[in-house]
This record gives C-alpha cells, structure tokens and sequence, in this order.
C-alpha cells in the first residue's frame, strides 16, 4: 500500500497517540520498590498524583504501522495545545490531521481526498469506543477509565502493580498495571469479547525535566483475529511554546463517508 494512503488511514490514529511532552536531557525510567501491602486506593492516588501538567507541545514522532502483510514507518511533526487541540503533518505536508474535542479531520494530497466527522472513525479502526478524553489518557499514561469511580482488587504481577475490577464489567474487559516507581501505566487493556475486540497500550517512561512521560508506546488493537500494531518513538520535542496549528482543506477534494 502507498505510503502516504496508509498515513491518510491512520492519520486520526496517530495524531492522538502523540500527547506527550519532552526537552532537550532525557532520561529513561527503570526500577521501582513493589510494596505488596499498598492497598488499590492509595495506587490509583499516587498515580493521579503523579499527571503530567503542560500547555503545548511540538516536536517529531516515529511512526512504525503493521496491519497483516502492510508495513510502513514514517516520521511525522506534531503541534498540540492540550485538552484543545492536535495536529500533525507528515513529510511535505502531504497529509495532516486536525482534532478537537468536538471532531475530527484529516486530508490527502496524493488522494485529493478528506475525512470531517465525528469519533466513530477512530473508533472503528481501534476497536473500541473512544473520545478526546480516552485518547488523551493513552498517550499520557493515564489510565483510560477514571480509576476512582471503580472498586478494584490489586496484586503483584510481573514486578508491577496490577488493578482488575472487583465487579465483572456486562461488556467490557479491563485490566491495569502500574510501576512502581512513579505510578505510571505500565500496560492497559481494554477487549469486548462479544465483539471479539481487544485495545492493548504497553509503555517506557522517561524523565523530562522533572516530569514523567512516556517514551515509547506500543498499541495493538484486535478485532477478530485481525492485528493492528502501532509503535511510537518521541524525540526532540517541546513544551510550552507559542504555535499556531494551520489546516484548511484545499478545494475540489472527495469527502471520505463513512458506511
């Protein structure tokens, strides 16, 4: 498949796996003490204590894609005011993205063609229900539910904290690990078995000046049986600086309807 088609397909996709925020020294984040007596309350706590706070962002992205016997790896630049807005562009300007709370939006030059609408595009393509607020958590290393509204039973699993719901969800399944080490969402799955759906996001941290924030994120939707990977890199990149996020799509292009 073309490039740049493919960016255009996942281009919703991409754009808000990019909330993330860096400077110029990193360090990457390993280790972490387990208390196996740390109650699930004071888990959840500490890891909404622990949220990255920022304005804006801008930088560059790696992009790997797999979807069966498709390929394809891409770097693209990013704007994004958070809670606003996110953009992104990729080489020559050939596709860009423009989401909102209220919508989303993307373009092809190459395929003289563009998408306007709501949530149920990325939706779609990942699997599960989702919203600016989700995504958002995702990229973050927020858990993507609010933790605090659940009653969960917690555990030690593979060297991290593990959270699974006390009450069995009608039509979702959710599962949570955090590290230990700053609170961070280690892994967390989301999968509608009726539906044979399944939203999995594993994370690697950094320290950004203070400010924990994920360094590599790897997301692999399911939907029966068919795999999608999807493998984010963040470099060079910064916080708070004043941007402008330009986007009009250009006359006479084919609007993309969903079926």
């Amino acid at each position: 498949m073309n490039l740049y088609k493919n960016i255009s397909r996942i281009g919703l996709i991409t754009a808000f796996l990019l909330a993330l925020g860096a400077c110029k020294s990193t360090k990457s984040i390993t280790g972490g003490e387990i208390n196996p007596k740390l109650s699930a309350k004071n888990i959840i706590n500490a890891h909404y204590s622990n949220e990255p706070k920022f304005k804006t962002l801008r930088g560059r992205v790696k992009i790997d894609y797999t979807n069966g016997d498709d390929s394809q790896g891409v770097n693209v630049s990013l704007r994004m005011e958070k809670d606003k807005v996110i953009w992104m562009s990729a080489p020559l300007g050939v596709v860009k993205a423009h989401i909102t709370p209220e919508k989303v939006s993307f373009y092809n030059k190459l395929q003289n063609e563009y998408f306007d609408g709501d949530f149920s595009y990325l939706s779609d393509m990942l699997g599960t229900e989702l919203n600016f607020e989700k995504v958002q958590n995702l990229l973050l290393g927020n858990a993507v539910i609010d933790l605090r509204k659940e009653k969960f039973n917690s555990e030690v699993y593979n060297g991290n904290y593990q959270l699974k719901p006390k009450a069995a969800q009608e039509f979702f399944k959710i599962l949570f690990q955090l590290e230990p080490k700053n609170f961070k969402i280690a892994s967390q799955q989301i999968s509608q078995p009726a539906s044979s759906r399944q939203l999995m996001a594993n994370y690697t941290y950094q320290d950004i000046s203070g400010k924990i924030l994920p360094e590599d994120i790897k997301i692999v939707a399911e939907e029966k049986g068919e795999l999608t990977t999807i493998d984010l890199s963040f470099r060079n990149l910064e916080l708070d600086k004043s941007m402008t996020f330009p986007y009009k799509v250009p006359n006479g292009y084919d609007k993309i309807t969903l079926k």
